[in-house]
């Protein structure tokens, strides 16, 4: 008897990244140390993986992840495997509340291009570790977190000299993408999510033109004639990340499922933005030629519910409604009336649960307890049963 295929998202759904156990943040640090090959750390991460699918299986998700295991940052890593991108050191990191980040980037040495990315090799191995009860994913940063990166006011000399026109810088990005989109999926991988926090960004006054003008600081957008110049207003910006997006993803094979996830910062529990997805939905979910999104609402700083109606089409939402930055688990039923509030803006069969990001967003992870992990996945789960009668 065949089995009917499974298609992402899930009623109890994941993000991706789980906490590194301490035999792989050992291994990691020996690596660095020079105590250890590269083979060897290989082989600890191969069993941490492993181990983390089994618990995912046995825990009744539907998608596995290789929870990042593998990287250091969300989108770094993927990011330094493009052809013309090399690993770069900054004055300072990216800026959370109350912390910053270790001072890391991607910059460019020369044109960008997405052949034979070492991504490829972490599939594989995942591909492996996955039967037909389960559905195995890929995440990588989506091409708008790319292009902003390449944005930085650190970056832009370096931006610049290779690409003096943004169509161009645009265009190669999209390229690259669709180049290693074609790959995973000769791989066999059909669920791949696209991370997104440029649009987490927008939605903060902070980091819009507006409101940082005041303070001397850089804005979000770019000059729509060159990379030079970081200007213009949020809606400008989203007409560049939405046609992006769209032109990485374009030609895309119909099984694949794509999607995205936003939040507003996720850095060893600690947030970067606050602000609801109004002034960004009509980009992002209207026009946004994905199949779901996985988005934050766990804390009123994701704002209401509201601008789920400009979700375009018979495209899905995740609802992001249990924390992954704390241990405390929340109540059930709270959840399940959340859910059941969405369902007033957008149709409770087109909605799915999930955290609101992943636990390890960097090889840090968030301050909570390997226990506590599994005891949110463990909810998602119990909630999507009571909502839907299923986890699937």
């Amino acid at each position: 008897m065949s089995r009917t295929p499974l298609t992402p998202p899930f009623r109890a759904d994941v993000v991706g990244s789980y906490l590194r156990p301490a035999s792989l943040h050992e291994a990691r640090r020996r690596f660095a140390a020079g105590a250890i090959t590269q083979e060897e750390l290989t082989a600890i991460e191969d069993k941490a993986i492993t181990e983390l699918v089994a618990r995912q299986k046995a825990a009744g998700l539907k998608a596995i992840t290789d929870g990042e295991f593998r990287r250091s940052w969300w989108h770094l890593d993927f990011m330094w495997g493009l052809g013309g991108v090399e690993k770069a050191v900054l004055g300072h990191g990216y800026r959370f509340a109350d912390m910053e980040t270790r001072a890391e980037t991607a910059r460019l040495t020369g044109r960008i291009s997405g052949e034979n990315h070492p991504f490829l090799d972490h599939f594989r191995f995942l591909l492996r570790l996955a039967d037909e009860t389960v559905v195995p994913r890929l995440t990588v940063p989506a091409p708008a977190q790319f292009f902003k990166e390449l944005c930085r006011p650190e970056n832009l000399d370096s931006t610049t000299a290779v690409y003096p026109s943004r169509d161009d810088l645009l265009a190669d990005i999209a390229s690259a993408y669709r180049v290693f989109i074609r790959e995973l999926h000769a791989l066999g991988c059909r669920n791949l999510q696209l991370d997104d926090c440029t649009w987490g960004m927008m939605v903060d006054p902070r980091y819009t033109n507006a409101g940082v003008a005041a303070k001397g600081e850089t804005g979000c957008g770019c000059d729509p004639e060159s990379a030079t110049v970081i200007t213009g207003s949020v809606a400008e910006l989203a007409e560049i990340l939405v046609a992006l997006n769209n032109e990485a993803i374009a030609g895309a094979p119909a099984d694949l499922a794509l999607t995205t996830h936003v939040c507003r910062g996720n850095y060893r529990s600690h947030w970067a933005a606050q602000g609801g997805y109004a002034p960004i939905a009509p980009y992002l979910f209207s026009r946004e030629n994905v199949s779901a999104y996985y988005l934050e609402f766990d804390t009123d700083r994701a704002g209401d519910f509201s601008p789920l109606t400009q979700v375009s089409g018979d495209k899905k939402v995740v609802l992001g409604l249990v924390s992954s930055k704390i241990g405390a688990l929340e109540n059930k039923d709270a959840v399940v009336a959340r859910v059941r509030e969405a369902s007033l803006y957008l149709p409770l069969d087109r909605l799915c649960v999930s955290t609101q990001c992943g636990f390890a967003s960097t090889e840090e992870g968030n301050s909570l307890t390997e226990d506590e992990q599994w005891a949110k996945i463990a909810l998602v789960c119990a909630v999507a049963k009571e909502v839907w009668g299923s986890e699937g």
